[in-house]
Order: structure tokens, then C-alpha cells, then sequence
């Protein structure tokens, strides 16, 4: 058990109640076309190597000390308080009155934004791109800094990096998230 970092198949995104995300998908698209934004049409499934998953279950302290030190108050909020990533940009988040598994409103945010967020940390902490795997498969991040090689990949490149591999592993967990959400055109959220 655990909360999961997940990506949104266009069934997931549509479907009503609580197998799916539809609720939150009519809300989003009431309230961007309120703002005279195009609807977003969700993607996702075809051409998409499984799906996006991520256990987050080491602890959160050193990434959220991080963020606190290298992100203003709003840029830590939305990076750390978003319940929903979409792959178009907003200006702004949008939170909807609209509850969800682990809180009673949704905060939707752009993946551009917390791309931008995440490179800003990854540059911070010397995070070796080139080691972290970025396939995109189920549970890829969550092996690689659990079972061992990034624990082998920080003793051969050492830096700020290797100093707190579970800060690390969030950081590569939102560069990754935001790539995904943007390359396949998909909501994220937590499950």
C-alpha cells in the first residue's frame, strides 16, 4: 500500500465516480472555458510505454527542506500541493471544488510549471540526468533509487546529489512526472 504517482489514461480522465476521474475532467473543463481557455482533451494510453507509476514512500523532509530554501512559499505550494498535473500550461494553478482520495478540493496545475520547478532542483542538487532512468516504465524511478543503483551511481558520481537520495529521488520523481505528462499529453495524479 502506499500513495502513487500515476499518469491519467483518456478512460481514466472520463469516466465518473470513483473508478475514474470524470468529476474533476468536467469541472476543469467548465472552469477553462470560463476563463476562455481551450478544453483539454485528454491523451494517453496509445503510444505511451505503460504507464506512468511512482511509489512515493521515502521520506519527504529533505526534498520539502529544499524546496523551502530554493522555492518562493507559492512555487513550493504548487509544486508540493497539486492533486492534478495536466500537459498544457497555466498561468496560475486552478483549484476546483471538487474532492478526491487524499484531499476535499483539486488543485490543477500545468506540467510546464513544475517542469520548470523540478529542472531549477535537479540544477540545484548536480542530479546526473544521464544516470536516472527516464524510459518511463512503471515503478523505473522507484527501483533504481531503492534497490541499490543509485545508491552505486552517487559512490562512482559523487555531489549535492548523493548527499540525501531521497530528496533526489523526488526531484527526478517531478522532472519525470512533468516530461511524461507533456511527451504523451496525459494528466498525472495520485492514487
Amino acid at each position: 500500500m502506499g500513495i502513487y504517482l500515476v499518469s491519467l489514461s483518456s478512460q481514466d480522465w472520463s469516466v465518473a465516480g470513483e473508478d475514474g476521474h470524470g468529476d474533476i475532467a468536467s469541472a476543469l473543463e467548465a472552469e477553462l472555458r470560463r476563463r476562455g481557455l481551450p478544453p483539454y482533451e485528454a491523451k494517453g494510453g496509445p503510444g505511451a510505454p505503460d504507464w506512468f507509476e511512482e511509489k512515493m514512500s521515502p521520506s519527504m523532509d529533505g526534498f520539502d527542506a529544499m524546496c523551502r530554501e530554493r522555492l518562493t512559499p507559492d512555487e513550493r505550494h504548487t509544486l508540493l500541493g497539486w492533486t492534478v498535473l495536466v500537459p498544457f500550461p497555466l498561468e496560475e494553478g486552478i483549484l476546483l471544488p471538487v474532492g478526491g482520495p487524499y484531499t476535499d478540493e483539486t488543485l490543477v496545475v500545468g506540467a510546464p510549471y513544475v517542469l520548470a520547478l523540478a529542472e531549477r532542483l535537479a540544477h540545484a542538487l548536480g542530479l546526473p540526468l544521464d544516470l536516472i532512468p527516464a524510459t518511463f516504465r512503471a515503478l523505473e524511478l522507484t527501483a533504481w533509487f531503492l534497490d541499490g543503483e543509485a545508491e552505486k551511481a552517487a559512490a562512482a558520481r559523487p555531489g549535492p546529489w548523493a548527499d540525501d537520495l531521497s530528496t533526489a529521488f523526488y526531484t527526478a520523481v517531478y522532472l519525470r512526472a512533468a516530461q511524461y505528462s507533456l511527451r504523451y499529453g496525459c494528466a498525472m495524479t495520485y492514487s
